[in-house]
């Protein structure tokens, strides 16, 4: 047998050996984490137990890093059938989906016991709903951060009466009724414009997320920090609903057992800031205060009320859905 029939008999082989591995099905997934976020790392591990799951006949595809779309155009993105997923933070519904910020009311939602429960829930089915009813299907409920700390350079921010006067970054117009509440004045800005703000004095003050304020480096040009667990955002892993609807069912149960994996693999299992993130904005020079509860009730008694009454002009099912998780 010459070479060229014995290179054309290896190159057919091979092209059998690709065909007989491809999947059946591809999920293309687009998030706008870094690979080094968390919930990046869980969506590789997401797209591992899919595979696993289904003996390969669904491959997921994980852009990473807004590489294929903007975070503002996921929803869309999906909605439309351009890609199969996408992962959207709860909170970036709001314009949206108004019920979707009921997370962000503070301390409504800050103990471990509601986020185990949430999933599954009635609250979590009404809002699968409403997004249901904006052309996508919701098959995974990923709590991102449930903490939140305020930091500045003049005072720490403990009592109620340590925001007045105070320029702050806010969270969004819905958290921010609350800042104005205690008398701070929130602005709004993109994330990326925060540090240089807060270096120049633009701005006296921000609220991020815990692991946020070490990675943006707010230790750099901020003197102290005060932690809790004051609001929850949720990644929400959303599906196009005329590609999942095609689906054989043993496929989207072996999906769904993956959603599931993922959302207990961030699950916080106590109430407390991780220690390992306030060390290390204590490491770097910030002085971190964690709320004690007593401390979380003087805040809330005065924040809630506000954002509350905000929210609940929002929809006429927002007082409803406030209740559900009450309850839980």
């Amino acid at each position: 047998m010459n070479m060229t029939i014995k290179a054309g008999i290896a190159a057919l082989a091979a092209a059998f050996a690709v065909s007989a591995l491809a999947a059946d099905y591809t999920m293309r997934l687009s998030h706008q984490f870094p690979p080094t976020h968390h919930s990046a790392k869980n969506m590789e591990q997401f797209a591992a137990d899919v595979k696993a799951n289904t003996n390969g006949r669904v491959e997921v595809q994980v852009f990473g890093a807004a590489q294929l779309f903007k975070p503002n155009q996921h929803h869309a993105a999906v909605a439309g059938g351009k890609i199969e997923s996408a992962v959207v933070l709860s909170f970036q519904w709001g314009g949206t989906i108004p019920e979707m910020n009921v997370t962000i009311i503070p301390y409504l939602m800050s103990t471990a016991e509601k986020m185990k429960k949430f999933p599954g829930s009635e609250a979590a089915k009404l809002l699968d709903a409403k997004m249901e009813a904006k052309g996508v299907k919701n098959i995974a409920w990923m709590v991102d951060a449930n903490d939140g700390i305020f930091t500045s350079n003049k005072a720490p921010l403990i009592k109620p009466e340590d925001f007045k006067g105070v320029k702050i970054r806010g969270l969004s117009k819905l958290f921010d009724t609350g800042l104005v509440a205690a008398g701070a004045s929130p602005s709004a800005m993109p994330g990326s414009e925060v540090y240089q703000a807060l270096q120049t004095g633009v701005i006296d003050a921000a609220i991020t997320g815990v692991e946020a304020a070490f990675s943006r480096r707010y230790y750099e040009v901020q003197k102290y920090g005060v932690a809790s667990p004051i609001l929850l955002a949720y990644d929400n892993l959303i599906v196009d609903p005329a590609w999942w609807n095609k689906l054989p069912a043993d496929v989207k149960k072996g999906i769904e057992a993956a959603a599931r994996k993922a959302e207990e693999r961030v699950l916080p299992t106590t109430d407390d800031i991780p220690e390992g993130d306030i060390k290390a904005l204590r490491d770097k020079g910030m002085n971190v205060t964690v709320l004690s509860k007593a401390q979380q009730k003087a805040v809330a008694d005065v924040m809630q009320p506000a954002v509350i009454k905000e929210f609940n002009e929002s929809s006429p099912d927002a007082a409803r859905l406030i209740e559900m998780i009450r309850k839980l």
